[in-house]
């Protein structure tokens, strides 16, 4: 039997109840098992001296135990003391047994490793993995090589995964296919595949340790390119699924198109108009088009999507415009009533709060075509809303979305095998190679320009405490009929995290500035209350706002020219752009004033700089890659990307030229190794490719 189709149940030890809890981790073969790899490793390969211990280290000590006591300060616990000439340690148990408690007696050698906290007592290691050893035993460390750490699911210890994966290693690792062409490893000069397995699962004790521990080690390289490759032919394939399937040719005059933009008091930019003709040309086809539209924040986006509209509703079919909040919805709803009322095109909202007489009158707008254009969020693809003829959807903010959620609203407009054309927008900009590698499966637009309206944001990095001079600020843009907002992250007092919390907030500036009307607005808020605060926020009633990140997206005030962010250093860098993107929405020259708490990390700094160095979300986007990642960044479980096993598409990304022409090769020429190689990398999860 192939080892990619050998259940997991053939390797010793794994009965139906084991077998079911390794399901959790889309371990069903022994394959999956050899492909189930380490996320880091633990480096158990040297002794530390207790002297030389800092919290957050994860290291093997020896020492003597010099006071074992029980404490029964909160939890009952087990402490060991210890200690081996240069410095102390404790050794905390919570759970523990009498034989234990025994054996761990003053002047016992103990062996052990663990992560090392800093607590009111000193340093320590809670539940650490222990030996006791012999006065006369050689202080030799625990392990030889590097020791994997694999992820896991409850009920599955890591040491089972361990033992499970060197059976697999010693048993069946000859039975592993090379699915890579001879070519291709020849002229990347790679080492089999098998070599590569054994590396990442037992590393040598020779192998260079910072290679491994960073990933870039060649062998692990080898992994990744394999993976980036079953991840980049899956996309594809998708694609070419996706371009077989049928649906409506929206090809029109563009008379409604033209006199949408003759009522606009602005003209559009080159870049929209770019970004429109590419998407005029993939709605004439009868595949259904698969684009993603890029844009900063404030690049227009939306009236793109308007745009194109005119397309759809000219050819007589209907448009759904999905958002991820009612906030946005709403919006959006307001932008496209006044864009296409005036034009004669009836536009239906549907939100999931609505009442039900209003509900149903756009049920049954919807049903007989009369509205050609509806805007909504999850709520358009719930049981019960059916299209006269859904020609077009167009998706904002798509990370926000799951994909289930993406394909429920597209399964809307199938008819007869003819499905609608879907266009995906999102202000998180990413690096185009990137983009190639993330989005295979979609035709990518960027609207690289901002309309000349727009003025460029200042940002300034204050510590907290110079806020009196931020309030004197805020208290000046007042007078001067500037609308302000202050964010803050958290809405109520937490230990763990010493933020200024918006409730405290929002009652220190009301009593601070009693010239300015202040409101707040947090998601905890019933969203009718929310959205009454809102909406009087933008109908210029209220002149400062003090808010959580619920204002993130769907806020567009030209009149506020002032963002002030509380603890700016606790946020990622897209999530302050955002946020900064919501002032210099007008023609007033604006402000974005970062406050922190120092002492500020590396990483909070180089974030704060990155603000204040520039306005270029694409620059924003590509340094936040390197700070963070892109599951991260982008969402992982919801875009739809999977959770590599060893790839980093940041780290890698020199691999992803050659990535893209051996997919292409294996397209051509090998074909039939494609399905065995996606199974392998991707299983279950290629369900996830589907957009």
């Amino acid at each position: 039997m192939d080892i990619d189709a050998l259940p997991v149940t053939a390797l010793k030890g794994v009965g139906p109840r084991l077998a079911e809890k390794l399901q959790r981790l889309d371990l069903y073969t022994v394959q999956d098992v050899l492909f189930h790899l380490p996320y880091r490793y633990q480096d158990r390969t040297r002794i530390v001296e207790l002297g030389g211990l800092r919290p957050g280290m994860e290291a093997v000590v020896v020492g003597t135990i010099e006071v074992a006591d029980v404490a029964f300060r909160g939890k009952r616990s087990l402490l060991c003391r210890i200690s081996d000439g240069t410095g102390f340690l404790t050794l905390r148990f919570f759970h523990f047994s009498a034989a234990q408690q025994s054996r761990l007696q003053r002047g016992c050698r103990v062996r052990a490793y663990g992560e090392v906290r800093l607590t009111r007592s000193g340093l320590e290691m809670i539940h650490p993995e222990y030996t006791v050893v012999s006065e006369h035993d050689a202080p030799s460390a625990a392990e030889d090589h590097l020791t994997p750490v694999y992820p896991t699911t409850e009920g599955v210890h890591q040491l089972s995964l361990r033992r499970l994966a060197a059976q697999a290693l010693d048993r069946h690792l000859d039975d592993i296919r090379e699915w890579l062409p001879q070519a291709v490893l020849a002229a990347l000069d790679f080492p089999v595949l098998k070599e590569a397995l054994l590396c990442v699962h037992r590393p040598a004790p020779d192998a260079e340790v910072v290679l491994l521990l960073e990933g870039r080690h060649p062998l692990q390289q080898r992994l990744a390119f394999e993976e980036l490759l079953a991840y980049q032919l899956s996309l594809l394939r998708a694609r070419t699924t996706k371009q077989r399937q049928q649906a409506p040719s929206l090809g029109s005059q563009g008379r409604l198109h033209q006199r949408l933009l003759e009522q606009l008091p602005f003209g559009l930019t080159d870049a929209q108009r770019r970004v429109i003709d590419e998407v005029r040309r993939d709605l004439e086809q009868e595949c259904p088009m698969q684009r993603l539209v890029q844009g900063d924040v404030g690049s227009g986006k939306t009236l793109v999507a308007a745009a194109v509209a005119t397309f759809a509703v000219e050819a007589a079919y209907q448009v759904a415009i999905m958002a991820p909040t009612e906030l946005l919805a709403e919006q959006h709803a307001k932008n496209f009533q006044h864009w296409f009322e005036p034009l004669g095109v009836e536009v239906a909202r549907l939100s999931g709060k609505q009442g039900v007489r209003s509900r149903a009158a756009a049920l049954a707008a919807i049903a007989s075509g009369e509205a050609a254009v509806v805007v909504g969020t999850h709520a358009l693809f719930q049981q019960g809303v059916e299209f006269a003829g859904l020609g077009l959807v167009v998706v904002d903010e798509q990370h926000r979305f799951g994909v289930h959620q993406r394909l429920a609203l597209r399964e809307k407009g199938n008819r007869d095998g003819r499905y609608p054309h879907q266009l995906i927008m999102t202000a998180t900009p990413i690096p185009r190679t990137l983009a190639q590698a993330i989005y295979a499966d979609l035709n990518v637009s960027v609207v690289d320009e901002l309309p000349p309206n727009r003025t460029p944001v200042k940002t300034v990095v204050i510590p907290d405490s110079r806020r009196a001079e931020v309030v004197e600020r805020v208290l000046h843009a007042g007078r001067q009929g500037q609308q302000v907002y202050w964010v803050c992250p958290l809405i109520e007092e937490s230990e763990a995290l010493e933020l200024q919390t918006a409730t405290d907030t929002e009652t220190a500036l009301a009593e601070a500035l009693p010239q300015l009307r202040v409101a707040l607005v947090h998601g905890r808020m019933r969203p009718a209350e929310k959205e009454r605060v809102m909406a009087a926020f933008m109908g210029g009633e209220v002149d400062l706002l003090v808010a959580t990140t619920v204002i993130e997206v769907g806020m567009d005030v030209p009149n506020a020219s002032l963002m002030i962010i509380e603890n700016a250093e606790r946020l990622g860098l897209s999530q302050l752009h955002q946020l900064r993107g919501r002032v210099g929405r007008g023609t007033t020259d604006s402000s974005c004033v970062l406050l922190y708490q120092p002492p500020l990390s590396e990483l909070a700094r180089k974030r704060l700089s990155a603000m204040r160095e520039t306005n270029d979300g694409f620059e924003i986007a590509r340094r936040d890659l390197e700070l963070r990642g892109p599951g991260e960044m982008l969402g992982t479980r919801q875009t739809g990307m999977p959770r590599f096993r060893i790839a980093d598409i940041m780290r890698d990304q020199v691999l992803l030229p050659s990535v893209q022409r051996t997919a292409a090769l294996l397209l051509e020429k090998y074909p039939e190794r494609i399905d065995p190689l996606v199974r392998r990398w991707l299983g279950q999860g290629e369900k996830y490719c589907d957009i």
